[in-house]
């Protein structure tokens, strides 16, 4: 099935064939992500206005909104421009008024008629001891009274839609809705008690009482979750189509693996031994891998990443690791390459800035399979990059790639195998959300002779204090991170703090102790900086946040973070990573102006109570929303209409595994709930994803 099922045309036919809908007010509505029909429907209200009728408007608290019944008394035409037009009504208790400016005296008086009984609903509010409504919402015969919701729903408005059009809308939409077989689980359905797609719809358009409104409401959450198994069933038809694409078994012979883990220190992790099993399982099938490697700050993801690119090496393939930055690269470079140079295997840096015959020198060598691992920026995907046998990516810190990108880079080698390594802790309904169409590896354990880090909050008025410590650290030959603060979204005032700090540092400490590197610089001094720290040529290094991710000092033992307000979470966890690297006590100076906002205080102090990566970012993800967590610009985020990824993670869970359990009980879904899964791709606007499914 390639095109819409007919059924389903009139949802997405023009937003005019909807009663109240003009091309003006169409336009209007694209303010509102609604260009269809179906997106009407699943726009549901936010919040609802109590319309039930009061026996009268004394003893209210005002303003409010009520609803009366009252016969209408003697009509007051404004008596000049700009004066209201007033009516007085009884309720039979209190004399009130009706309040109208700039209308029409036939059209109240016809609205109104003196001596009927009218039943009234608006904004009411005191003035001169008097009750007013000012422009009713409503006002009806007492007949007509049921016509008024006594919970009225209120829609999210844009300049030029009201209430009143919205309401219309949905009202026109929901009389083309078709009759859809269901697509949820029937045991799902059951167990859960929510009600069909259809009846789901009208309830939640139709709230009866404030609760109807919650997303823990049945309809509600029966929406949501049609919403997540539309995504997680996209997510599994790409990991099929893709586990089609056949694989290379790449099966090692232990040799290389043995070899560097035989150098090593220390032993792995059981969480790093659990990772590089899954890994060696999934390169041994002729499947495509398509796995994600999440690890806390300093967990050891590194190491697990070089033994899967080891093993393709062992049977015969070459590798490839993409870094996010060129700082990045080149540290994973030179690590990589003091475990490797000892047992032959060669390894090879290539950057945007390569050029000429050094280029052309390494181009050949990867072409004719000499260089088996490769390292760069995404420089390593352009086209004239021609590898002998690619059999695996990985992609270091890979916020910035969604699914798509994922799909393009695995066209790279003839079926070439990914591993994704993130070292931001994502909770587990985002990680469902971005990565659902990969497997997971999680290493929640730290490496031993990892140091605990001590976190302290300082307020800046102890600077001299700091100063004094840092002192100390250096005459004790230790190094140390300053990160300035950010200042107001501006990256020049935040550039000018970093300058003014690294002045302040340099003349305490010395011209040569003190560097600075922020991300202005030209990229080869940023290098030089980073290069005369990780060297130990500087002892202490004043940066912007550039340095958040990956830079690795073993002899840096304390991080102070200026301005520590001002940062989330996952940012502070981040970089109080840089430090405890190494065999020495390191400590995180969290420094803040004060007094401290509600919601700074809880960072701060949750950054001194845990190191858990996991525990703080689920932390975040409850002050400050899905979209911020992960940063909505390059999150790779599905966006949803209905679902709420903060209040609804279980659902998000039960989904990915319902989606995986149809498509491999029905892998063409042909079957009667397969079809039924095939209409809701379609309304939830999965084109892509109905292309995916397998021709049966």
């Amino acid at each position: 099935m390639s095109s819409r099922p007919a059924e389903l045309f009139p949802l997405f036919s023009g937003l005019e064939t909807l009663d109240g809908v003009g091309p003006k007010t169409a336009k209007l509505f694209e303010n509102l992500n609604i260009t269809v029909p179906r997106d009407v429907l699943l726009t549901l209200p936010v919040s609802g206005v109590d319309r039930r009728i009061y026996e009268t408007v004394q003893g209210l608290a005002y303003p409010n909104i009520v609803t009366v019944k009252a016969s209408v008394g003697r009509h007051y035409p404004a008596r000049s421009k700009g004066r209201p037009y007033r009516v007085e009504l009884d309720d039979g208790t209190v004399t009130f008024y009706a309040v109208f400016f700039h209308a029409r005296e036939d059209y109240i008086k016809k609205l109104l008629p003196t001596g009927s009984l009218r039943v009234i609903s608006g904004k009411a509010d005191m003035f001169d001891g008097v009750v007013q409504i000012t422009h009713p919402d409503f006002v009806v015969p007492e007949a007509e009274a049921a016509s008024i919701p006594e919970l009225e729903p209120v829609y999210p408005l844009t300049h030029g839609v009201t209430q009143k059009t919205v309401a219309k809308a949905v009202a026109s939409v929901m009389g083309m809705m078709p009759a859809l077989a269901e697509w949820i689980d029937p045991s799902l359905l059951k167990a859960e008690e929510w009600p069909d797609w259809a009846s789901a719809l009208r309830q939640a358009h139709g709230p009866q009482q404030l609760s109807d409104l919650s997303p823990e409401n049945p309809a509600r959450r029966r929406l949501a979750y049609d919403e997540l198994l539309a995504h997680q069933l996209t997510l599994a038809l790409a990991r099929n189509a893709r586990a089609e694409g056949a694989g290379i078994a790449s099966v090692g012979s232990e040799d290389l693996t043995g070899k560097v883990l035989g150098t090593l220190p220390y032993s792995l992790t059981g969480a790093q031994g659990r990772a590089i099993a899954e890994i060696r399982s999934d390169l041994a099938l002729p499947v495509r891998m398509n796995r994600l490697l999440q690890g806390d700050v300093g967990a050891g993801k590194t190491l697990v990443a070089l033994m899967a690119m080891l093993i393709v090496v062992e049977a015969g393939g070459q590798a490839v690791l993409m870094a996010p930055t060129e700082v990045l690269a080149r540290q994973h470079m030179a690590s990589l390459q003091a475990m490797l140079g000892p047992i032959g295997v060669e390894i090879e840096l290539l950057t945007g800035r390569d050029g000429g015959k050094l280029r052309e020198g390494k181009l050949d060598r990867l072409a004719d399979g000499t260089i088996k691992i490769l390292i760069g920026t995404h420089a390593v995907f352009q086209k004239d990059i021609v590898f002998n046998d690619l059999r695996l990516a990985v992609i270091d810190e890979q916020h910035r790639f969604g699914v798509r990108e994922r799909m393009a880079l695995g066209n790279k080698g003839a079926a070439v195998d990914v591993l994704v390594m993130t070292a931001t802790p994502i909770p587990r309904s985002l990680s469902l959300a971005q990565y659902g169409d990969m497997d997971v590896s999680i290493l929640d354990e730290k490496p031993p002779g990892r140091q605990p880090i001590t976190t302290a909050l300082v307020a800046n008025t102890r600077l001299e204090e700091v100063l004094q410590r840092l002192g100390q650290a250096i005459e004790a030959d230790q190094q140390v991170y300053w990160v300035c603060p950010l200042v107001e979204d501006s990256e020049t005032l935040t550039l000018t703090a970093a300058e003014d700090r690294f002045a302040r540092l340099r003349a305490r400490f010395g011209e040569g102790v003190v560097g600075l590197v922020h991300g202005q610089m030209p990229p080869a001094q940023k290098d030089q900086a980073m290069a005369d720290f990780v060297d130990g040529r500087s002892r202490i290094l004043v940066a912007t946040t550039v340095i958040e991710v990956g830079v690795d000092v073993p002899n840096a033992t304390i991080m102070v973070i200026e301005g520590a307000e001002n940062f989330g979470l996952a940012q502070l966890h981040q970089l109080r990573g840089r430090v405890g690297r190494g065999s020495q006590k390191s400590s995180c100076l969290l420094m803040f102006q004060p007094p401290l906002s509600k919601n700074a205080e809880k960072r701060l102090s949750l950054m001194r109570e845990t190191e858990d990566g996991f525990r703080i970012s689920e932390v975040d993800l409850e002050m400050r929303g899905a979209g911020d967590v992960i940063g909505v610009a390059q999150s790779g985020l599905p966006r949803f209409r209905i679902a709420d990824l903060e209040r609804q993670a279980g659902l998000m869970a039960i989904a990915q595994t319902d989606a995986r359990a149809l498509l491999m009980q029905d892998p063409t879904l042909k079957s009667p709930r397969g079809q039924a899964a095939r209409r809701l791709l379609w309304l939830m606007g999965k084109d892509e994803s109905i292309r995916l499914i397998r021709v049966g």
